[in-house]
């Protein structure tokens, strides 16, 4: 059984540009073939609405590559309500706590963001969060 796992947008930018260490880990994260991305519409509205806007075809066709393979799970209230909670908990923005409470709801494995590790996401303890950009 494949690992699920949710993917924060920073993953998916970080490969798109495939530049330095943090592009190639975004990379090979995409190309593990035992694991199961998982996305969301709060991933698809943090990465494609610029290349849309920009009519960025190589930008906006990797995405879509992504996504056809990927899980894919919509905001909706219960995540909202989830993601208000928890906020304020860690001291989240709203778009980490909608991916937070996105992830728990969907049953990933783990969350992989792009966020440094100092940042408010890696304090959560309600799931496991594995950042690509170490210090």
């Amino acid at each position: 059984m494949k690992k699920r796992i949710y993917l924060d947008s920073g993953v998916l930018i970080a490969a798109f540009r495939g530049e330095g260490s943090l592009g190639l880990s975004a990379i090979k994260i995409l190309d593990d073939i035992r694991m199961q991305p998982v996305l969301s519409d709060a991933v698809w509205l943090e990465t494609m609405p610029k290349p849309l806007y920009k009519n960025n075809r190589e930008e906006i066709e990797f995405y879509n590559k992504i996504l056809e393979y990927s899980e894919f799970i919509k905001i909706n209230e219960q995540a909202i309500l989830s993601a208000k909670d928890i906020a304020p908990k860690y001291g989240l923005s709203a778009m980490d706590a909608l991916h937070i409470a996105l992830a728990m709801e969907s049953g990933a494995d783990e969350i992989v963001t792009t966020e440094k590790p100092t940042k408010p996401l890696l304090r959560v303890k309600e799931m496991k969060v594995h950042t690509l950009n170490e210090i």
